[in-house]
């Protein structure tokens, strides 16, 4: 029992790792933005060149995309439903893969500087990773996922 018992922990907390992953991209994010508004090259702040526009375009709409899964997982684990293995892996699979990219592109940036320890952001992208591995990696995620999906696909025949 105490293996079902664990499985069963995990299922709750990893929508918590997917909330830190909206949280550590969120900081990424704000320190890129913040950096690309000072940072001046050829006579103009950093943001106002389209290319790093479309960068935290990018960023932005793919926390908040992290951040509306994370909070309806969240909310189906609350109104007390019983299976939440795969929505839960879901959470975590995909907002701990967006932390990664988020701060990887907020590093990009942010040039050297976002790879230095003096900026937060180099931590933020070590952090992200981390988020990837543990309450299981994000290849089990996908394996929860699948045989979850397998499960479904079975009880529709």
């Amino acid at each position: 029992m105490g293996f079902i018992v664990a499985m069963k922990t995990l299922d709750k907390s990893r929508t918590g790792v997917g909330a830190q992953g909206v949280g550590v991209a969120q900081g990424a994010f704000e320190a890129a933005s913040e950096f690309a508004k000072e940072r001046h090259q050829f006579g103009q702040p950093v943001i106002s060149i389209q290319a790093v526009q479309h960068i935290l375009a990018d960023m932005a709409t793919e926390i908040e995309a992290a951040r509306a899964l994370v909070y309806s997982v969240a909310k189906y684990i609350d109104s007390g439903a019983k299976d939440i293995s795969k929505e839960s892996a879901m959470a975590k699979l995909f907002a701990t893969d967006m932390a990664m990219k988020v701060t990887v592109d907020a590093v990009q940036v942010m040039g050297g500087s976002g790879y230095m320890k003096e900026y937060p952001v180099e931590k933020m992208m070590r952090d992200a990773k981390i988020l990837q591995i543990y309450e299981g990696t994000n290849q089990i995620q996908r394996n929860v996922i699948g045989q979850a999906l397998i499960k479904e696909t079975a009880k529709k025949k």
